[in-house]
Parts: C-alpha cells; sequence; structure tokens
C-alpha cells in the first residue's frame, strides 16, 4: 500500500544537486502527502539551488513515478530567502534579553511544548530571568500548560506594546492570550511574520537571561521568519525515538544549519516501550550534535500538561522533573558564558 515512509524511502535515492548527501537528509524536502494516488512534494530552495530545480523536479517525478499505485506526482517549490552568516549584524536584537533560543522540532505530536514549557521553567529554577514565547500561531497551547486562567488576557497599550503574562516566575505571550480559545486563527506568511516580528519587538520583556521561543512543528514560514528577525543563540530539537519523527527533524537540523542558527542539543521526548528508546540519542551521535537527555513518558507529565500544572513545578522531585534540570543545565553550559550566568 502506498505510503508515506515509502516515498520518503525513494526521495532518499536522489542525490542532492550541489552538496554531499540526498535531498531528504540535506533538508530540501519540506513535506510529502499523499491523496488517492497523487502524491505532493514540497521542496524549500536556497538560492544556490534554484538553478537545478528543473531537472530536481523531472528526478523526482522519474523516481515517485516507479513505485507502485502512484497516479501522479505534484511539485511545490518555495524560494528560501536564507541570509548569510555575515548579515547577523543586521537582525533585531531584543536589547533586555541576553539570549535567544528555539526550541522546534521536525514533527508535530513529539512533545514539543510540553519540552518547552518545562524546560523554561527549569531555567527559572535555576535563578535565570526567563521568557516564554509561543511561537505556535495555530496550536498555541502553552496558556493551557502553564493553567492561565480563561480570563487572563493580555491586551495591547496606548503606545503599541504588550505586557506578558507572568506564571509560576515565567513570563510567558501566546497568540492564546489575544484571542478565544473556540476561535481559529486563519493567517498565512505575511501575518504570521508581522505577528513573529510583534512578539519580538514589542512585547516589554524587561531582562532576561534567556527568551525561550516554542516553534511550531516543520520548517515552514514562522521559523524562517523569526531567523530572519532575530540573531537566534540556538535551537534545541525534540523528537520521539520513531524512524518516522527522526526522518523530520533531520530536515529540522538541515534547515538550522542552512540559515546559520546552531543546533545546541537534541531532546528524545516520550522515551520509553511505546515510542521506542535511543533512536533520539543516535541520531545526535550521527550528526554531531550534544544529546541532552531522553525524557520517559509517564502519567505525570502528561496530566500536568492537561491540568496545567507542569511536571516541574508539581512533582519536582521525580525522574522526569529531575531530567529537565538536567537539560537546563547542560543548555547553560551550552550557551554563551557570557550572556548567560546561573545565579
Amino acid at each position: 500500500m502506498l505510503n508515506r515512509d515509502i516515498v520518503i524511502r525513494v526521495l532518499r535515492e536522489i542525490p542532492h544537486p550541489n552538496q554531499p548527501g540526498d535531498i531528504v537528509s540535506t533538508g530540501l524536502i519540506q513535506e510529502v502527502a499523499i491523496d488517492c494516488g497523487k502524491v505532493f512534494v514540497h521542496l524549500g530552495m536556497a538560492p544556490s539551488v534554484l538553478c537545478f530545480q528543473e531537472k530536481l523536479k523531472e528526478s523526482i517525478r522519474i523516481k515517485l513515478k516507479t513505485i507502485p499505485d502512484v497516479e501522479d506526482v505534484v511539485i511545490q517549490i518555495s524560494h528560501l530567502a536564507v541570509r548569510p552568516a555575515t548579515d547577523r549584524k543586521e537582525k533585531t536584537s531584543i536589547p533586555s534579553v541576553r539570549s535567544v533560543i528555539a526550541i522546534a522540532s521536525g514533527k508535530g505530536g513529539v512533545g514539543k511544548t510540553t519540552v518547552a514549557v518545562n524546560l523554561a521553567l527549569a531555567l527559572v529554577k535555576r535563578g535565570l530571568k526567563i521568557g516564554l514565547l509561543d511561537g505556535d500561531i495555530y496550536g498555541p497551547n502553552v496558556p493551557i500548560m502553564l493553567g492561565a486562567r480563561s480570563d487572563q488576557r493580555i491586551v495591547m497599550s496606548e503606545n503599541a506594546t504588550l505586557d506578558p503574562l507572568e506564571i509560576c516566575g515565567l513570563k510567558m505571550i501566546s497568540i492564546g492570550l489575544l484571542a478565544a480559545s473556540d476561535e481559529p486563527i486563519i493567517w498565512r506568511g505575511p501575518l504570521l511574520h508581522s505577528a513573529v516580528r510583534q512578539f519580538l519587538e514589542q512585547v516589554r520583556w524587561g531582562e532576561l537571561d534567556v527568551l525561550v521561543v516554542d516553534l511550531p512543528p516543520g520548517t515552514g514560514d514562522v521559523q524562517l521568519s523569526l531567523a530572519q528577525t532575530v540573531c537566534l543563540n540556538g535551537a534545541v530539537i525534540v523528537t520521539t525515538s520513531q524512524e518516522v519523527a527522526l526522518a523530520d527533524v533531520r530536515r529540522a537540523i538541515a534547515m538550522f544549519h542552512k540559515i546559520d542558527v546552531p543546533v545546541l542539543g537534541i531532546i528524545e521526548n516520550m522515551s520509553g516501550d511505546i515510542f521506542g528508546q535511543g533512536g533520539g540519542e543516535k541520531l545526535a551521535l550521527e550528526s554531531g550534535i550534544p544529546f541532552l537527555a531522553q525524557i520517559p513518558l509517564n502519567r505525570e507529565i502528561r496530566q500536568g500538561g492537561d491540568t496545567g500544572n507542569p511536571v516541574i513545578v508539581t512533582y519536582p522531585e521525580c525522574v522526569t522533573a529531575q531530567n529537565f534540570m538536567k537539560t537546563a543545565d547542560a543548555l547553560i553550559n551550552r550557551l554563551d558564558r557570557t550572556t548567560v550566568k546561573s545565579k
């Protein structure tokens, strides 16, 4: 039966046109979808490979049509406006924020927001001044996981600034604090970019050691908008041990490399019997990226996310909470010692 794994496996046979590796592992493939025998492939191409796009499209069509049950192949190309490393000085810096890190994943459903919330609170417990920006515009779950009340909303002041909500010593901003919980958020590229820029530049964060940004899954508009708007000190990648998640993580790693953002480490979340174990650590070794932690799947962390009582606060002595504390320590060590100092 035709499925996404088969398509990805065949796409891995196509070499990247101007660098080592295949078009999947190097991050050219942004997304793959299947609908009734029709395969949709979304490519994200930097300026350096645009001259190869027609040849690459033809190679993809030929390869995919060798798969039984593939009736048609539709290829969409996004042109990535990637800035070189020398342009970092032109990006926005937030004067009161020492470091900005992104929590990212190539695939949804790996518990990225759970990790972002608990890791941010672990950094607070280490005595740092921390902000958390919920960059997942379409799925803003940070307010729920932090237990924000339904009447807690943020409004823009007369001078067009926003004050973050503070919970458990953590300053937080989210589109979920601006829109009703049942209101759909149907925004496209320009509005996404505007929202990200507003949250970065018009929020009165005050003095922060680290601003943690919870990105949506994938390698799309919000990630590129963030990287092209502000100087990121690094990204942390969250994955499960499943191969379907690891394949998407490889694309996320390649994306951050392309946009000159260092990957500070990989976290294997929901580690255990159900989702397997060790895949994230193996990928870290293969990629030469630090492996930060294995976070097990347990009842406490699930209940904490559902009830707005994060495990790091509610069960600080449990193994999961201690893993988050160790991860926070490892992350502090990875960040520039001149910008983040433990109190």
